[in-house]
């Protein structure tokens, strides 16, 4: 039987682990979320979402997981193309009448994608970071379709104002922002994706994904210390700066485990924005000026993130490829933010300095 519609997928799922099952439940802004699934997985998700987790009510979203579980036989998978500048097969599809079928092919788990229904299976306990983005993924999808849109950029607030940096990948968005973190009355929005709104201020909104750390930025943070072992502290301390940024070593980092309860608010009034364009090669001292996007398509397309192979429209359409962001919705959603470029030598001593400007000015 050919796979034509969601129903052809269901049909071939058992869902019978899932009856009866207390699922979790998570709020990150306006939104609320219930996560039905089993087992350790279920246990590892919640500890997972920690600072995300509500009690039973409604919901806007429902992800359903059916660990170990696949297609027999598989669909003839299409690849993804992805976005320009990134190498290697990551994702297939097969488009249905009335959703989408998204194939990791390095792990086998699997995603039906769809308006009214989202359900992960294949190895999914043995790849829970997956299902992970899953979830943020109907996230995203759901702003996205109400007008938000997706920045590729971490952010950390104070209530009243909001700043969120963006900049190439590994450019250290993530370093400056935990290190912000210890400014007095701050709180942590999100890692690396961030959703925008035209507002007066427009609105920001995280979701709830860990920050995925990399050794150097372990090694130069005294309070994330702990998350090294002494003997790999010292080996990454003796290698040399390009090969501490070039380790592809990745930790999940518990924001209330190093920073305390209470320190997570995904929703808030963003009022400034940094774009890191700065380099290890550069001597000039580092600087903080003010642009306009408007200006400076470069620093625009350093914020935008394409929605990728999951996002399926208001009409109920998907994307046949990785197609890139109108810039014209990003001008209008950050219309009233204050954007700086942020230029010269890699300082975080002179970024957090910056930092500490904006939340005690």
């Amino acid at each position: 039987m050919s796979l034509t519609t969601t129903r052809d997928v269901l049909e071939r799922l058992d869902l019978s682990p899932l009856v009866g099952v207390v699922p979790i439940y998570l709020r990150v802004g306006h939104l609320r979320v219930r996560l039905e699934c089993t087992g350790a997985l279920r246990t590892e998700l919640e500890m997972y979402f920690d600072d995300a987790l509500a009690g039973p009510g409604p919901v806007d979203i429902v992800v359903e997981v059916l660990d170990g579980q696949r297609l027999d036989p598989e669909p003839d998978w299409i690849i993804w193309d992805r976005e320009p500048g990134k190498t290697g097969r990551k994702d297939a599809i097969l488009d249905l009448g009335d959703g989408r079928l998204v194939h990791k092919l390095r792990t086998g788990v699997t995603f039906l994608q769809a308006s009214d229904r989202a359900v992960a299976f294949g190895p999914c306990a043995q790849n829970p970071n997956q299902v992970i983005n899953f979830v943020n993924t109907q996230i995203l999808n759901t702003c996205q379709r109400n007008g938000w849109q997706i920045c590729h950029a971490a952010a950390l607030t104070d209530g009243r104002r909001t700043l969120a940096i963006a900049g190439v990948s590994g450019g250290g968005k993530s370093t400056a922002v935990l290190r912000m973190l210890d400014i007095e009355g701050t709180s942590y929005v999100s890692n690396d994706r961030l959703l925008v709104r035209a507002g007066t201020p427009p609105d920001a909104l995280g979701i709830p994904k860990l920050p995925r750390i990399n050794p150097g930025t372990i090694l130069h943070n005294p309070r994330l210390a702990s998350m090294l072992s002494d003997e790999r502290r010292a080996e990454v301390a003796a290698l040399p700066i390009q090969g501490v940024w070039d380790l592809e070593e990745k930790h999940d980092l518990f924001i209330g485990q190093i920073y305390g309860a209470g320190r997570v608010r995904y929703d808030a009034p963003l009022t400034h924005f940094w774009v890191l364009n700065w380099s290890r090669e550069s001597d000039a001292a580092t600087e903080i000026r003010p642009v306009s996007l408007a200006d400076r398509p470069d620093l625009l397309s350093a914020i935008m993130k394409s929605p990728g192979p999951f996002y399926q429209g208001p009409d109920g359409v998907f994307l046949r490829t990785a197609e890139l962001p109108n810039p014209a919705g990003y001008l209008a959603a950050l219309d009233g933010v204050a954007v700086f470029e942020v230029s010269g030598r890699i300082d975080f001593d002179a970024l957090f300095a910056a930092g500490q400007a904006v939340f005690r000015g």
